[in-house]
């Protein structure tokens, strides 16, 4: 009778081996062969990561199970995408996209565009609690604008960006923002509060740039406006518009402020947008159903208007999809045969103080969005990790909480290869896949993403806005730890 090998945590040089060794094939496929597809490194990574958990003791079974359990956090993810490329393709077939471009262009100046992009994409996120919903309609929308007023597509995405994950960060009907304290154990409004003092002030100091920006750098009167008035024209002339477009945009917000919650509000968004366009704008119900799973094809002659309208459906997310079920997996195999945990806790070894104990929380969230290609999981993990940390130091969970967005949800756009990233440039166009890699200055310029964790770091050196266990909180540890322990007293004995 043979008997299966104990499985062996790994040590610190094994753990980092399979990363090491992923992230140097995705250095070959994006800088040598200059292919921006991570999806066949990552897939590797996952081989050479069981090949290491084989040796050492884990079975394919076990290693499968963790793959999977991670995979499950982001179906959740994968529904908001299919029905997101649905809303994309619909919503400009039902002239909703081109309305809100057309107003944009009328209305906004090149001076304030960059500047009210962040603030309409900030409101519009904290209403629906999604980043990437914000991003792949708001989002796509002012993309336009932008091509209008002749501002690099980089500057408006990180415009977007910024916005729509500081309203993704702050939203309590968002899942990235109920996920952290509920993974800690603090409560949601709370976690919010706390924040504040990281948040607002990085969104004041990026809203300072990109005025700056607008009024420095972006001559309005080189903005070439016959090239603005041809793309409204373009537009007129291919759609029929009216305030009643807004309609599904409206109304997918006001579900969202009623905490509805975010796959059936998106799917009613989507409902509606065919609606609209087969009302509006005279489209068949078939043609409906091809826009949402194919995209939105247009032919208008203007080459502006066509390079951003045919977008959208289900088919465009597939990329996107296929790239996070990938991270995800990778994720999972590096949980399940404890690479994670041994780097996790050589971190934690040198984490003597707060300062650099919150810091390191920040990090490592940032470093497993950058590992695991998924915020879902950037936010998870170091929340379980290093929660024993913050209450043996006697400080709250709210910090812990805090540090996992910043490190976690902000920082998950700023990934090429994560979701998050993944997500911004598939839904804004930015054709990184085609070779139009200078639009990846998106990630210097969404200035409130990666100013945040930046902050937060500094509040933790200083001392500031970082709170202490107060005696409730400190009184619920002790009751966890006495049921815990009272449920480990009762557990029978087996024989080995």
């Amino acid at each position: 009778m043979t008997t299966k090998p104990i499985p062996q945590k790994p040590s610190f040089f094994l753990a980092l081996l399979p990363i090491a060794l992923t992230f140097l094939v995705l250095g070959v496929q994006l800088f040598y062969f200059n292919d921006f597809t991570p999806h066949i490194p990552l897939a590797l990574g996952i081989a050479i990561t069981a090949l290491i958990g084989w040796f050492r003791g884990y079975r394919w079974d076990a290693m499968e199970a963790g793959i999977i359990k991670v995979v499950r956090l982001g179906l959740q993810s994968v529904g908001i995408l299919i029905i997101v490329g649905m809303i994309i393709g619909v919503w400009i077939a039902s002239g909703t996209v081109p309305y809100l471009i057309t107003l944009g262009l009328s209305l906004l100046s090149p001076e304030l565009f960059l500047a009210a992009s962040v603030l309409i994409c900030a409101v519009v996120s904290l209403s629906l609690g999604t980043s990437w919903g914000t991003t792949g309609t708001v989002g796509l929308a002012l993309m336009g604008i932008g091509t209008g007023f002749d501002i690099p597509m980089y500057w408006t995405a990180g415009a977007v960006v910024s916005g729509a994950f500081f309203g993704d960060k702050m939203s309590p009907l968002s899942d990235t923002t109920n996920l952290a304290p509920a993974v800690t154990g603090v409560d949601l409004f709370d976690h919010i509060r706390n924040m504040l003092p990281t948040t607002i002030p990085a969104m004041l100091i990026a809203l300072v740039i990109y005025l700056f920006v607008g009024f420095n750098l972006i001559n309005a009167e080189q903005v070439d406006f016959s090239k603005v008035q041809l793309i409204i024209h373009g537009l007129e002339d291919s759609f029929t518009l009216s305030w009643m477009l807004l309609l599904p945009l409206a109304v997918t917000i006001t579900l969202a402020v009623k905490k509805m919650p975010a796959l059936p509000t998106l799917f009613v968004g989507a409902l509606l947008g065919a609606v609209v366009a087969i009302t509006a704008q005279g489209v068949g119900l078939q043609e409906v159903f091809q826009y949402m799973f194919g995209g939105y094809k247009i032919d208008s002659g203007i080459r502006e208007i066509d390079a951003l309208l045919n977008r959208g459906g289900i088919q465009s997310m597939t990329w996107v999809i296929t790239l996070m079920l990938i991270a995800l997996a990778f994720g999972g195999i590096l949980e399940h045969t404890r690479c994670l945990e041994v780097l996790v806790d050589k971190i934690l070894s040198r984490s003597n103080s707060f300062a650099t104990m919150q810091s390191s929380a920040i990090a490592t969230s940032a470093m497993t969005n950058v590992i695991g290609g998924d915020p879902y999981l950037s936010i998870a993990l170091p929340g379980r990790m290093f929660a024993p940390a913050y209450r043996k130091q006697g400080y709250s969970a709210l910090n812990l909480s805090r540090a996992t967005e910043e490190g976690g949800t902000l920082v998950s756009p700023l990934i090429p290869w994560n979701a998050g990233g993944a997500v911004v440039i598939t839904a804004l166009g930015l054709g990184i896949a085609e070779g139009q890699t200078i639009n990846l200055l998106y990630i210097p310029l969404a200035f409130a993403c990666w100013l945040s964790p930046l902050i937060g770091m500094f509040y933790a050196h200083m001392g500031w806005f970082s709170p202490k266990a107060s005696a409730d909180e400190i009184a619920r540890w002790r009751q966890e730890e006495e049921n815990t322990a009272s449920v480990t007293e009762k557990q029978p004995l087996t024989a080995s």
